[in-house]
């Protein structure tokens, strides 16, 4: 079961505002990625099913978690249907992320309280996944659908929404102002952070570098 509550998932999320999303298939590599992004103060981490037998590296790291790092956030990305969610649910997730909108998975997520994320391109998708119960919804793909503009028009009419994107967000100054100034509570971010170069190499602490680096621009964007 999930490690930490729905509340807690959701205000770290928010706070901390970075989540780094990422895949890879080599349990050892995958716990290392997991702890140099907490150790740089990315607490919440999304690991995408993206993989054969992706649930398997999952289950593995969510038992590290358990037992060794009880402060990592663990969620679980590209969630499509309901008996996939329920599937890393048991094996552990603490949030569910998604690159759409799935009603079933909504319902799933919500009867175990755990926070859901799925992706929206439209204002529509967005009050509809607010209907189901979603807290924070997922911009995706966050370049595609209009970019920071999007996100600020979005929160024109409706000002309660709060907005992660994913996709089209680097981390540099000029990207996390032009959507933090737009209104987005958090980004996702795969491998413009994790880049191919730091994992080919495994620099782990270059991770925790680059991340400790975006973080405190998030900050430093945040509090001008």
């Amino acid at each position: 079961m999930a490690k930490h509550s729905r509340l807690k998932v959701l205000s770290a999320m928010k706070e901390i505002g970075l989540i780094p999303v990422f895949y890879n298939g080599d349990f050892e590599i995958a716990k290392n990625v997991v702890t140099a992004c907490a150790d740089g103060g990315a607490k919440c981490i999304e690991f995408t099913n993206r993989g054969d037998r992706a649930i398997n590296v999952f289950t593995k790291i969510a038992e590290y978690r358990d037992t060794e790092r009880p402060d990592i956030i663990l969620g679980v990305g590209s969630i499509c249907d309901a008996p996939t969610a329920a599937m890393y649910i048991a094996a552990g997730a603490d949030f569910v992320v998604g690159p759409l909108l799935d009603e079933e998975t909504a319902l799933i997520c919500n009867k175990r309280k755990i926070p859901y994320s799925p992706g929206c391109g439209s204002v529509s998708e967005i009050h509809k996944a607010h209907a189901l119960g979603v807290e924070i919804c997922k911009i995706f793909p966050g370049a595609q659908v209009g970019g920071p503009a999007f996100a600020k028009a979005v929160k024109g009419p409706c000002p309660w929404t709060e907005l992660m994107p994913t996709g089209g967000v680097s981390p540099t100054k000029e990207s996390l102002t032009e959507w933090f100034d737009a209104g987005i509570v958090c980004a996702g971010m795969g491998s413009k952070l994790l880049t191919k170069e730091l994992l080919a190499a495994k620099d782990y602490a270059g991770i925790t570098k680059k991340v400790t680096e975006t973080i405190e621009l998030i900050k430093e964007i945040r509090g001008k």
